[in-house]
């Protein structure tokens, strides 16, 4: 009797040894929770019941320590202004690009190892054009796809807002990826 559960043991730590190397290293999940992203990714609540009718996204972190990442990919990062919480938006700018702020007449330049990120849905997200620029090291991995609901399982795409972003030197983005691997 006592071998079969020391089996089952050794299986079931080996389970969240691979299960935690995963979360760490290859990705992990997130729930969406607010409006900023709609209508790219729709929102869950905190009851159980409507939690499954918002959307549940991949998110990988390959890309994490070498910050390869995109304009126009959508990121989890952590808040600038709470460490505790995560935020999914959209990658607007990278560093040595200029940014214009929808909405007012207010023009930026992105600083080294820094980024701008908003919310699909601008009139509610706090983002880059409430606290600006936020380092790279914030950014914590790339939204892939949505695995949930099953109605709206598919790939995030990567999308930029026109005449927002100013290219100051399509080379900007050397820390990252060049730019046509992006394209």
């Amino acid at each position: 009797m006592a071998e079969p559960l020391w089996f089952l043991a050794k299986r079931s730590a080996a389970a969240a040894m691979i299960c935690i190397t995963f979360t760490d290293i290859v990705g992990n999940f997130a729930t969406i929770q607010g409006n900023s992203m709609q209508p790219t990714l729709q929102q869950g609540h905190k009851d159980f019941i409507s939690l499954l009718k918002g959307d549940v996204v991949f998110y990988e972190k390959i890309s994490a320590p070498a910050y390869k990442y995109c304009r126009g990919d959508v990121v989890v990062l952590r808040s600038p202004t709470d460490p505790d919480q995560l935020m999914v938006k959209r990658l607007i700018a990278m560093q040595g690009d200029w940014v214009n702020v929808p909405g007012s007449h207010e023009i930026h330049q992105i600083p080294k190892g820094r980024c701008w990120v908003e919310g699909d849905n601008g009139n509610l997200s706090l983002d880059s054009r409430n606290f600006g620029p936020i380092p790279l090291g914030l950014v914590k991995g790339r939204v892939t796809i949505k695995v949930w609901p099953p109605h709206r399982i598919g790939r995030v795409e990567r999308v930029l807002p026109e005449g927002q972003v100013m290219f100051t030197d399509m080379h900007s983005c050397v820390i990252t990826r060049s730019c046509l691997e992006c394209e």
